[in-house]
């Protein structure tokens, strides 16, 4: 070695000590940190090795989005003195793992006092001595400033597809109103006081259905793997409403299970939020598809697909003064299709396959139905050449009702004539092309 190389190894190595020994960083280096790792999140490589490079791929994931001020609950109030335990099911297994947390939307800095990822048991409950500590940068705590994310350092810890894993972030201090996800299909539990390693989950007493600052597990195996993770953008129908609590019967997670019954197991994320629109935000539905695709399609670790379903919120709410459908704008089909365009070329511009989605039949009105009708039309005849997508997924006709088309098939229906049931789900990923993702 050099002289100058050995000194630049040696000014390297007391840099990286005193940043070890000056605690946490502050808000605008973490932020920076943030803002660099995201522009190489998909090529994050661990090592690289005769038989290729290993890369970090997103397991699990779930769309972050901003406080409701219209519903009380835990994100509103946010934590103190208290331990929040989520359950989530792993897409692929690997031999290490990582979380990351989001303070998207916090008003301050998050403190975390500490965080365990374990083996899921029944309930808040988990696998006697399967606990794990994670780390943050070296440390048991971390602090994520308002408008940021972090991700906890690697640990061995083997995992297998569709696996249930159970974290448990423990804020000794008051976080402020939490980042979280609203309908997670799911329980949260909560507890007062430290209790990370607890392992009966007796202590956790309070539930919740949402999930908070928890929003992406990502493993990385002991060989060589391809970039070949799938995400789907969608709405409350990506997002799962209406399927059985606790089920994991969302459609993502029966594409992911589909793909392991074909023996070739691929991540498959959810960003789905419901309530979300293709165009604007929405005060329930958070920002629009347009505005968080880079954050939560292209920057996920070894995504090499999209899933689109995305549009039918902006038909069914336009004009609207209340509700989850305020500040929802009049819209035409051509701008519906114009921002499918985008997303189409943003997709593209960063390597990614994109397969589109035609809007499920939502019973709605004549002329909401003729958008709808005209959206459809133009996924399905236009090909990628001519700023298509491409390759599509028929999800209208798999579940329309053929006497009804503009309805659901009765036997695909949860009741509402909006949102699909758990055999509508599974009649949703069957419908994926397999051979095109």
């Amino acid at each position: 070695m050099g002289a100058k190389k050995a000194l630049a190894v040696l000014l390297g190595v007391l840099t990286a000590a005193s940043t070890l020994a000056a605690g946490p960083p502050s808000p605008a280096t973490a932020a920076t940190t943030r803002i660099s790792s995201w522009s190489t999140d998909r090529g994050s490589v661990e090592h690289s090795s005769a038989a290729g490079a290993v890369f970090w791929r997103g397991s699990w994931a779930t769309a972050q989005q901003r406080l409701n001020p219209n519903v009380p609950g835990w994100a509103r109030r946010g934590f103190a003195g208290q331990s929040v335990r989520q359950v989530v099911r792993l897409s692929v297994g690997g031999s290490h793992v990582r979380i990351r947390l989001s303070n998207l939307y916090g008003n301050t800095t998050l403190r975390l006092t500490g965080a365990t990822i374990a083996r899921a048991g029944a309930g808040a409950a988990v696998k006697r001595g399967s606990q794990r500590n994670l780390a943050f940068g070296g440390h048991a705590w971390a602090r994520i400033p308002h408008g940021g994310e972090l991700d906890s350092d690697r640990l061995a810890m083997r995992t297998s597809a569709l696996e249930k894993v159970t974290v448990t972030l423990y804020f000794a201090r008051r976080t402020g109103p939490a980042t979280y996800h609203s309908q997670a299909m799911a329980t949260s539990y909560r507890a007062t006081g430290d209790h990370r390693v607890d392992p009966t989950g007796r202590a956790f007493t309070q539930t919740s259905r949402s999930w908070y600052y928890l929003t992406r597990i990502d493993v990385r195996g002991a060989q060589a793997q391809p970039r070949n993770g799938i995400v789907a953008l969608g709405d409350s129908i990506t997002d799962g409403y209406s399927s059985t609590l606790n089920a994991n019967r969302r459609f993502p997670d029966r594409l992911a299970e589909r793909l392991v019954r074909n023996r070739t197991p691929r991540p498959v994320l959810n960003a789905g939020i419901s309530a979300n629109r293709l165009l604007s935000a929405s005060p329930c539905g958070g920002e629009s598809a347009t505005a968080r695709f880079r954050r939560d399609v292209v920057l996920q670790p070894g995504v090499h697909t999209a899933i689109i379903l995305e549009g039918i919120n902006d038909i069914r709410t336009q004009g609207s003064t209340s509700g989850c459908g305020q500040g929802a704008p009049h819209i035409t089909a051509q701008r519906l299709i114009n921002g499918h365009r985008n997303l189409i070329k943003w997709a593209h511009q960063r390597g990614l396959k994109v397969i589109g989605a035609t809007l499920l039949p939502c019973s709605c009105v004549d002329g909401n139905e003729a958008m709808r009708t005209a959206v459809n039309r133009w996924i399905r005849s236009t090909p990628p050449g001519r700023g298509g997508y491409d390759a599509v997924a028929d999800l209208d006709r798999a579940l329309r009702n053929p006497n009804r088309p503009g309805t659901l098939l009765p036997r695909y229906d949860s009741g509402d004539h909006i949102h699909p049931n758990d055999a509508g789900y599974q009649r949703m990923a069957q419908a994926i092309p397999l051979t095109r993702l």
